[in-house]
């Protein structure tokens, strides 16, 4: 039969067809059997990570930070996002394999790490680190938990997980060009990082080989997303789901898809249309794999002593070192001036939330000589009339002087008291930093005040022990039922 179009025959039509989509095909194929150099050094090395040793220092920090982010689930459950997170869990609860921490609910791995990530943001409890401009433990901790309970590994590989995570996801926002493309794309690193953070970690617990680490890799970057808009959340709900929910269900999703069969580019990264050329031309992907193996970022994150926004923490420390030097109560103080760079400033100027608000906390520092986090959760209090008189002897100065030191959030306070005296601290590293790091003791400390509230001294006492011991556990059986409640 002839086309009446054309005047071919239909075998013509369909031979020709073939022969054109075979073409077609053909340069595809190649760009997925290309494989660059950092595609193939970043998922040898991701493969390779379930039976690589972390060095002691390493393990260490990984132990810390993954009892840090269980104790912000924990406390984070009884807090505005968690109460909405568990409400929905209980209403979609799925197959009862991944617990949801601080409930009696088990569900299936993807909605685990979802819930578990929104529990573990659901303030500004949890780890952050700041080259990357992104939360790590909220989405990678959660991720790695949800798949570790799903296949049953042991400690040791799920801390090899995490380590892993924070390795790859810090990376890929500090190759896209950190705090310079945020603000130029208003994208946000925070919940890019995680994804991809999320996807290494879970794709560690899963086995995955160094050619199925690139799929995932490819599905992370599908995944990817995440922008701005999130600074209008005023209950910190979608900031909870932007920054580590969504980032851990993503990376649990990514993992699983691939672990069932789903393939994808082997490397998208390089060539045509690759992610960075969509989404930071001027990005260097050579970073993934910068130090990679020498350089852990776990060890690069910081842990918050106070349970506040990261601007308000050098305050806070800078008051306490006042303090050591000269007691003083809050009836003795004429006014308090805190000198901070303009764009870290404001994100705490008087706010409507209590511990990003840089005035209340201090507020609340003058008047209880520390900063629970209790204290910091308790909005109420931010209509007290003592806690308002105090709010009202504290004064912002934006300082761009101090803008020149960034990405270090330097704060400058200065206390003036009724008799004339004047004092003045200059934080440059915060308590809780890589700089000024805290002890075990003080980690411990910390997690002990978050979890005993919710699940009780004696099991907050038998999860830490767990946690500690992690690295010698034949599986994670025994922290799975003590994060939940009995």
């Amino acid at each position: 039969m002839t086309s009446k179009l054309t005047g071919l025959s239909r075998r013509t039509v369909l031979t020709q067809g073939a022969l054109a989509l075979g073409a077609a095909l053909l340069p595809i194929a190649r760009l997925r059997a290309e494989v660059g150099p950092v595609m193939a050094a970043l998922s040898a090395y991701m493969a390779a990570a379930r039976e690589r040793p972390l060095p002691p220092p390493v393990l260490a920090a990984t132990t810390h930070h993954v009892l840090d982010t269980l104790a912000a689930m924990i406390s984070g459950s009884e807090l505005p996002p968690g109460r909405a997170a568990l409400a929905f869990a209980r209403e979609h609860a799925g197959p009862a394999v991944a617990s949801v921490v601080a409930s009696r609910i088990r569900t299936s791995p993807m909605d685990a790490a979802l819930l578990n990530g929104v529990l573990a943001h659901s303030d500004e409890t949890d780890d952050s680190h700041g080259d990357s401009q992104s939360h790590p433990g909220a989405s990678v901790v959660p991720a790695a938990l949800a798949m570790a309970q799903a296949l049953g590994v042991s400690g040791s590989h799920f801390l090899r997980a995490v380590a892993l995570g924070y390795d790859v996801g810090p990376r890929v926002t500090m190759a896209l060009g950190a705090v310079t493309f945020r603000n130029e794309t208003r994208r946000s690193t925070h919940s890019i990082a995680g994804t991809f953070g999320s996807a290494a970690a879970a794709g560690c617990v899963a086995s995955l080989t160094a050619t199925q680490m690139r799929w995932l890799l490819d599905y992370a970057s599908q995944e990817s997303s995440g922008f701005a808009v999130w600074e209008r959340d005023t209950d910190h709900i979608e900031k909870g789901f932007v920054f580590a929910g969504m980032p851990a269900r993503n990376g649990v999703t990514a993992a699983m898809l691939v672990k069932s069969g789903f393939n994808g580019v082997d490397d998208v990264f390089s060539g045509a249309d690759n992610y960075f050329e969509v989404n930071a031309p001027k990005g260097t992907p050579g970073k993934l794999i910068e130090a990679l193996g020498e350089r852990y970022e776990v060890t690069r994150t910081d842990i918050k002593k106070w349970t506040v926004g990261t601007p308000v923490q050098a305050p806070l420390d800078a008051i306490v070192n006042l303090r050591a030097r000269r007691t003083f109560n809050a009836d003795e103080v004429q006014t308090v001036v805190v000198r901070l760079a303009p764009t870290v400033g404001a994100v705490v100027d008087n706010r409507d939330i209590p511990d990003i608000c840089l005035q209340h906390m201090v507020a609340v520092m003058l008047l209880d000589q520390t900063a629970s986090f209790a204290a910091a959760h308790d909005k109420a209090r931010m209509d007290d009339p003592r806690v308002r008189r105090e709010r009202a002897k504290v004064e912002y100065v934006p300082d761009p002087e101090l803008a020149r030191l960034l990405p270090v959030r330097v704060a400058v306070v200065e206390v003036t008291l009724n008799d004339g005296t004047r004092m003045t601290d200059r934080v440059e590293a915060v308590r809780g930093t890589v700089r000024n790091p805290m002890t075990r003791e003080e980690i411990v400390d910390k997690a002990r005040d978050l979890i005993a509230p919710v699940l009780g001294g004696a099991q907050a006492r038998r999860l830490i022990d767990a946690v500690l011991a992690l690295d010698s556990a034949r599986d994670l059986t025994a922290l799975s039922s003590l994060v939940q409640r009995a």
